[in-house]
């Protein structure tokens, strides 16, 4: 998708101020249990599927809704988008309102699915 020049701008700024993790990292804390995967896009970008395990909370309600789903302030966070712009604003929010340990997965969505990792279909889990 081909973003307008003071959005990148906006997100080069955001990636400044936040932790970025590769889709294999992210993979590993997976099969770890080490991290909350939140999937920050729209409701029509994820019903062709999140990364398995993940969690669905949009981007437009993540800040609103996030302290309810997640009120430890300390828990590891790894956000993704569909390609790692929005998560990175989205991580400075979060960073903003007090959550310690969280990432942006660099490349998003696509990137994982071009690495084939396992994916799965959105059921009542986000």
């Amino acid at each position: 998708m081909k973003h307008s020049p003071a959005f990148e701008v906006l997100c080069e700024e955001a990636r400044q101020q936040i932790r970025e993790i590769s889709a294999e990292e992210t993979l590993q804390k997976i099969k770890n249990g080490a991290a909350l995967i939140l999937d920050v896009r729209e409701d029509h970008e994820v019903a062709g599927g999140v990364v398995t395990g993940a969690v669905h909370v949009g981007r437009g309600i993540l800040e609103r809704d996030i302290e309810g789903r997640v009120p430890e302030k300390n828990r590891e966070i790894i956000l993704y988008c569909g390609g790692g712009y929005r998560s990175a604003l989205a991580a400075v929010n979060l960073q903003k309102m007090g959550y310690t340990t969280v990432f942006s997965m660099a490349g998003g969505w696509r990137g994982w699915k071009e690495k084939g990792f396992p994916t799965q279909n959105l059921s009542n889990n986000g």
